[in-house]
């Protein structure tokens, strides 16, 4: 679980590339894969939103409502304005002071989102964990519910979850893509760096790198690792993480 401080910092990092005024005066929000963390619909509300949605592919947020009262008192010291929460008994009750709708069904729940309604979006290395054969649709919805002059602001880990380094690309397909490791809590896409742009301008948004983490050399012999992966170049593989900002064309 979040602590308020990181969570509020984290929603203020990518809100900071929404420069049009008018975007965030009742801006509507949106996070894709908050997790067990249902702060930011609490941060969007106190920045003025009108709406948020907070979309998973499962119900994993915490429910104590402990937490959530951390998250408003932090609000409050900071000068942010909160919802009051004191007297309410369930989160769904939180939620709905913030105005915010929390769908858990993945790209079933983006597809429930009205065309060109959504101001701003965001989510913080979560990317390279949709599954492979669902990120181009993802893409597509998350397009087309954002306004014209709306941001898509994600930052994204290309690392593996075994070591922090590549072995996950020692895998093929068919071992890597089979039910029994997309669900082993360690997948990821393995989508590298140069493809995933080329499907974020493909997808119609307009694509600025903001910063980018790379590895000296790469962390694993390209022997090791499964044809095709084998012979992309070097520059794209040692790309370890980065942080990209989606506009509409």
């Amino acid at each position: 679980m979040e602590n308020p401080a990181y969570a509020y910092n984290v929603f203020k990092k990518h809100f900071e590339g929404v420069e049009n005024r008018k975007a965030r005066e009742g801006f509507v929000g949106l996070e894709l894969g908050p997790g067990d963390s249902l702060f930011s619909a609490m941060v969007a509300y106190g920045l003025g939103s009108s709406a948020f949605y907070l979309i998973d592919a499962g119900a994993r947020a915490q429910t104590d409502l402990r937490y959530y009262r951390a998250m408003a008192k932090f609000l409050r010291d900071a000068g942010v304005k909160s919802p009051d929460i004191e007297g309410m008994d369930s989160l769904e009750s939180v939620l709905a002071a913030c105005g915010a709708v929390y769908g858990t069904s993945g790209l079933r729940s983006l597809r429930t989102i009205p065309d060109r309604s959504v101001d701003f979006m965001f989510s913080h290395t979560v990317l390279q964990h949709l599954r492979r054969d669902e990120f181009v649709e993802t893409l597509t919805h998350l397009r087309r519910i954002l306004r014209p002059g709306g941001v898509a602001s994600h930052v994204i880990d290309l690392k593996d979850m075994l070591g922090e380094s590549l072995n996950h690309l020692r895998f093929p397909d068919s071992v890597w893509e089979s039910d029994l490791m997309r669900n082993s809590g360690f997948y990821t896409n393995r989508i590298r760096y140069s493809e995933m742009l080329s499907l974020f301008a493909q997808a119609g948004f307009a694509v600025e790198v903001l910063t980018r983490q790379c590895w000296q050399s790469l962390p694993i012999p390209r022997s090791k690792m499964a044809i095709p992966f084998r012979d992309l170049p070097e520059e794209d593989l040692c790309v370890s993480g980065f942080w990209v900002r989606l506009r509409t064309n």
